[in-house]
C-alpha cells in the first residue's frame, strides 16, 4: 500500500460531516420557496420561453433569500458562508427544477471570479452578482463539447488597452440571457496547460454573437457564443490560468452532483408515492415484494451518491487536499445514480411515466443533459484515476 492510500484510510484525515442545525433550518426555508415557485406547471412554462427563467422569482430569490451571494465573501456583498451552504441550494434546485440562472452566476462566474480575479475585480464584479442584479456565466466548451481545459482553441491576442478574443464557444449554460461573460481562452501558439486564462466582457460588446441553442433539456438553457475580435480584459494574472480554472470547474462538479442527488431523491420520492396508490389485481403494487426489493435498491443507491456528493462538498470546503479527486468521484457517481434513477421512476410508473402529461421526464432530460455537463463519467473516473496517482 502506497502511502497515498495509507493516508486516505488514515482515521485522523478522515472528514466528519453532518448538517448542523442552522444548515437544515436553511435548507428548509429553500424548500418552502420553491414548493411555491417552482411547481412543475411553472416549470413547462418556463421551459418553452426563450428566456428560460421568471425575472420575478429571479428577484424574489436574490432580495429575499440572498442565494447567488450566499458563498460569497461579505467584502464582496455576499452571506460569507461556503461550498456546504452553495451545495445545500443547488440540490433544493434540483429538486425543485428551477429554472433560472443560478448555476452560471453563483456556481460558474463567481467562483471563477474568486478564484482568479485580483482584489480590485472581485470588489467590481462581485457584488452585482452576489445581489442577482447581474447576471453571468462561464464560457468554456468549445464545439467539440469537451470541458477537458486543455482542449480549448479559443484565442486571446493582447492589444494597446487588454485583449480580443477570437473563436467560438458552444453549450455555455445560459449564454443567451448573461450579461457578463466569463471566458476561458489561451494566448497563440500555446498548447495544453499552458497559456490558459479567463477573462471577462460585457456579452453585448462588439463582436460578440449569441445564439441559443436546442437541446433535449430546456430546463436549462444553452447557447453557442461567437467572438469576432471582441474586447476583454484579463482575469487575474496568466501564472496561474490553468489551475484556477481547474479548481473553479472542480468546485462546480461538486455543485452538479449536489443537485443531481436532489434530483434523484425527488424522482425517488415521486416512485414511492405512486406505488403506494396504484392498484393491481387488488392490492397497491408497492406491497408486492418485488417493487419492495427495486425500491429499496434505488434507496441504497442514492444514499450512496447522496454521501459522496456532501463528503466532497465538505472536504472543499476544508480545503483537504483531495478534495479535487473526490469531485470527480461525487460526479461519476451522481450522474449514473441520478440517470438509473430516472429511468426506474418512469418504469414504475408504468404507461403513464412514459406519456408526456407525467413529470417524470422533466427529471429524466435533467438527468441526461447532467451526465453530460461538465465531462461524462468515464471522463471524471480517469481524471480521478490521475489525480490519485492510480
Amino acid at each position: 500500500m502506497s502511502r497515498t492510500d495509507e493516508s486516505r484510510l488514515d482515521p485522523a484525515r478522515r472528514i466528519q460531516f453532518a448538517f448542523t442545525d442552522e444548515q437544515e433550518q436553511f435548507r428548509s426555508a429553500i424548500g418552502r420557496f420553491l414548493n411555491d415557485k417552482s411547481p412543475t406547471t411553472e416549470v413547462r412554462r418556463l421551459m418553452g420561453t426563450a428566456e428560460g427563467y421568471d425575472p420575478a422569482v429571479w428577484r424574489q430569490l436574490s432580495e429575499e433569500l440572498a442565494l447567488p451571494g450566499i458563498h460569497i465573501p461579505e467584502q464582496y456583498g455576499g452571506a460569507g458562508f461556503g461550498m456546504v451552504e452553495l451545495c445545500i441550494v443547488t440540490e433544493e434546485l434540483g429538486r425543485a427544477l428551477l429554472c433560472a440562472p443560478y448555476f452560471s452566476t453563483a456556481v460558474l462566474a463567481a467562483n471563477a471570479i474568486l478564484n482568479a480575479g485580483t482584489e480590485a475585480q472581485k470588489a467590481s464584479l462581485l457584488p452585482d452578482l452576489a445581489s442577482g442584479a447581474r447576471r453571468a456565466t462561464l464560457a468554456v466548451t468549445e464545439l467539440n463539447g469537451q470541458w477537458d481545459p486543455q482542449s480549448i482553441e479559443l484565442v486571446a491576442t493582447r492589444v494597446e488597452n487588454g485583449y480580443r478574443l477570437d473563436g467560438v464557444k458552444s453549450y455555455v449554460v445560459d449564454g443567451h440571457v448573461a450579461e457578463l461573460l466569463v471566458v476561458a481562452a489561451r494566448l497563440p501558439n500555446t498548447v495544453g496547460g499552458d497559456g490558459l486564462a479567463l477573462f471577462t466582457l460585457d456579452a453585448n460588446s462588439n463582436g460578440v454573437e449569441r445564439r441559443p441553442l436546442e437541446s433535449m433539456d430546456p430546463t436549462r438553457k444553452l447557447a453557442r457564443i461567437a467572438f469576432h475580435s471582441a474586447p476583454a480584459q484579463l482575469l487575474g494574472n496568466l501564472d496561474d490560468g490553468s489551475e484556477t480554472l481547474a479548481r473553479t470547474l472542480d468546485q462546480a462538479t461538486i455543485a452538479l452532483a449536489n443537485e443531481m442527488v436532489g434530483g434523484a431523491q425527488k424522482l425517488l420520492d415521486s416512485a414511492v408515492d405512486y406505488t403506494k396508490v396504484r392498484v393491481q389485481f387488488g392490492r397497491t403494487i408497492g406491497s408486492f415484494q418485488a417493487i419492495k426489493h427495486r425500491l429499496a435498491d434505488l434507496l441504497l443507491e442514492v444514499e450512496l451518491a447522496k454521501s459522496a456528493a456532501y463528503y466532497a462538498a465538505q472536504a472543499s470546503a476544508a480545503d483537504d487536499p483531495e478534495w479535487p479527486a473526490l469531485a470527480c468521484l461525487a460526479k461519476a457517481a451522481a450522474s449514473e445514480t441520478y440517470l438509473r434513477m430516472a429511468a426506474e421512476c418512469i418504469q414504475l410508473h408504468g404507461g403513464i411515466g412514459f406519456t408526456w402529461d407525467n413529470d417524470t421526464h422533466l427529471w429524466f432530460k435533467r438527468a441526461k443533459s447532467s451526465e453530460v455537463f461538465l465531462g461524462q463519467p468515464s471522463y471524471h473516473r480517469e481524471l480521478l484515476m490521475q489525480r490519485w496517482g492510480v
